[in-house]
């Protein structure tokens, strides 16, 4: 089947599986095509995902793709698209029958984050905000053992309300496991700009390449392009493995020093020498954005690994094994100068502690401008200020939901209280916003079961349950929420639900045309059948006199409609009365 072949099946209101709808045509990437639709089952609106069809012919591809979908759709967080449901459908083409694998996600009412940044420059807290939300979807993907492996713009969608979601979990890796060279690999998951180093030599993957490629897409973000550039994948995946990459703040002047600081060293070639988990990358970024430089060791802009001849043999090696069709193993210089560098490090070290034990041991050394940061935890947000620049101290005020705190007062310092600074020094000081605020999500068609996980995964509990009729909807199932989906709650709260009752009103039908009863029993999921008997009626147009059932009944039940054909009975003659005598 051609792409065109696809489209065509698919704009035509095709139904996947009998009972996803496919509706208009929202995007397409290297490997699938993406489709509004509807699940008629549960009446929501979805998206859907068909695979292309050079990924179909390949049976192996299928079924890791089926085992990743079944792992995604396990994962439930706010940042992360949910999976709903995976599986085939054949599609008939000029060579016949052909299984078309597809998975059915939330649909997110907004952009991908390639579209987002087409729209217009984000500033410096706009670029950390997004890749908050990114680094929090990691560290859940990461602590439940999935690496997403194809962190990029067009895997992150940013919502009208601004929230940010990553989607695509596990398909890089059915893609990448089934592929038989890195050059597919790289042409199904698209651009190579956001690939790792270990990704381009064709190394196995983990986390901290995903923290890589969320670098990468940082860095994008407040540079305006990619760190990296080529006129083909084999020359982005070259420079990634062997050249540094230019500092953030030489592209675009607006970008802090603290923030180059980060960036740089998420985006070290050794896996080992950039951020370890994602927490300690969102650590560094909250510091960046607040004005102060991460202490880290390592990253890019002191990566050793690019000073010796190491770097232009992996390089090689990494151009070799993207041009083959069998992936080469490369093998890495010992660390010669690491290890130097580590021997004159623990001998200065000794020196110094022998040294200070000699000249300092038993004296106090202390600054004549020593400062000790203060115990300011539970106070009003302008006395702990004050209390601060007092010291002579340059106090950075960041607000911070807390349950345990009241809001508008103090909740830490950051360094903490009791540690010895010196004039002119800064301090994080952390005000209490009150309790956290998220969104209600959504939860329509869910069980009551699946509600209240959702729930429970963003810090909210289900309240009041109330049942509703519905003829389409099975019982238990959610019909709505109050609030509405998206609604600010404060983090404890509690949302009401109205569940599918699994009953259904039956009106009375009596008086009414036999089309109109049909239509309108029919409408409701309900059997109709209609039982004719021989009667007149005063309207011939409207026969129904009689039906078996009315008022709430189970879905589905049957209900026989009795209508007059117009021909009435035999007359019986009435005998006239008796003579008296």
């Amino acid at each position: 089947m051609t792409e065109t072949e696809e489209t065509t099946e698919t704009r035509s209101g095709r139904i996947l599986a009998g009972r996803y709808t496919v509706k208009e045509f929202i995007g397409q990437g290297g490997m699938a095509t993406v489709y509004k639709g509807v699940d008629t089952k549960l009446g929501r609106t979805v998206a859907i995902k068909i695979m292309k069809a050079d990924l179909a012919g390949d049976e192996a591809f299928i079924e890791r793709f089926r085992q990743e979908a079944q792992s995604a759709a396990r994962m439930s967080h706010q940042s992360i698209v949910r999976v709903l449901d995976a599986g085939d459908d054949y599609i008939q083409t000029a060579a016949g029958a052909k299984k078309i694998p597809f998975i059915v996600m939330e649909y997110v009412d907004g952009k991908n984050l390639r579209q987002y940044l087409a729209s217009g420059e984000v500033s410096l807290d706009e670029a950390a905000r997004i890749t908050y939300d990114v680094l929090d979807a990691l560290e859940y993907s990461h602590r439940a053992g999935i690496v997403h492996r194809d962190i990029k713009p067009a895997n992150i969608m940013v919502t009208s309300k601004g929230r940010v979601k990553v989607m695509d979990f596990g398909i890089a890796r059915a893609v990448s496991e089934t592929s038989s060279t890195l050059q597919q690999t790289t042409t199904i998951l698209g651009t190579a700009a956001y690939f790792s180093p270990e990704q381009a030599k064709g190394e196995t993957v983990d986390s901290r390449s995903d923290l890589y490629s969320t670098g990468v897409m940082l860095y994008e973000m407040v540079a305006g392009k990619v760190p990296f550039r080529g006129d083909s994948a084999v020359a982005v995946a070259y420079q990634h493995v062997s050249e540094r990459p230019v500092a953030p703040s030489k592209v675009n002047e607006r970008v802090t020093a603290p923030f180059d600081r980060v960036i740089l060293h998420a985006l070290a070639k050794d896996r080992n020498r950039r951020f370890q988990t994602a927490g300690e990358f969102r650590e560094a970024l909250r510091l960046a954005a607040a004005g102060q430089m991460p202490d880290l060791a390592g990253g890019a802009d002191e990566d050793t690994s690019l000073l010796d001849g190491g770097s232009a043999q992996e390089s090689e090696m990494a151009l070799q094994q993207l041009a083959d069709t069998t992936p080469a193993r490369n093998q890495s210089r010992p660390p010669v100068l690491w290890i130097w560098a580590a021997v004159v490090t623990i001998v200065a070290m000794v020196a110094a502690v022998a040294f200070w034990a000699l000249n300092f041991a038993g004296r106090e050394v202390v600054p004549a401008n020593s400062r000790l940061v203060p115990d300011v935890v539970g106070v009003e947000k302008e006395m702990a200020i004050d209390m601060l620049e007092d010291l002579d101290l340059i106090v950075v005020p960041i607000q911070e939901a807390s349950d345990e705190i009241e809001e508008g007062k103090a909740i830490r310092t950051d360094p903490a209280a009791g540690t010895t600074l010196v004039k002119g020094d800064t301090v994080t000081l952390f005000i209490s916003a009150g309790s956290e605020s998220v969104a209600v999500p959504n939860i329509v068609g869910m069980t009551q079961a699946d509600a209240a996980a959702a729930l429970a995964a963003v810090g909210l509990k289900i309240g009041q349950i109330t049942e509703a009729d519905d003829p389409t909807v099975g019982a238990g199932i959610i019909l709505s929420s109050d609030p509405e989906t998206g609604k600010e709650l404060t983090k404890g709260s509690s949302v009401k639900v109205q569940v599918a009752s699994g009953m259904v009103t039956i009106p009375d039908v009596k008086g009414q045309s036999l089309q109109a009863a049909r239509n309108l029993l029919g409408s409701l999921g309900l059997i109709v059948t209609p039982v004719p008997r021989a009667c007149e009626v005063t309207d011939p147009s409207l026969p129904i006199v009689e039906q078996s059932l009315v008022g709430k009944q189970p879905q589905g039940s049957e209900v026989n409609i009795v209508y007059c054909t117009g021909v009435e009975p035999t007359a019986v003659p009435t005998p006239p009365p008796a003579e008296e005598d």
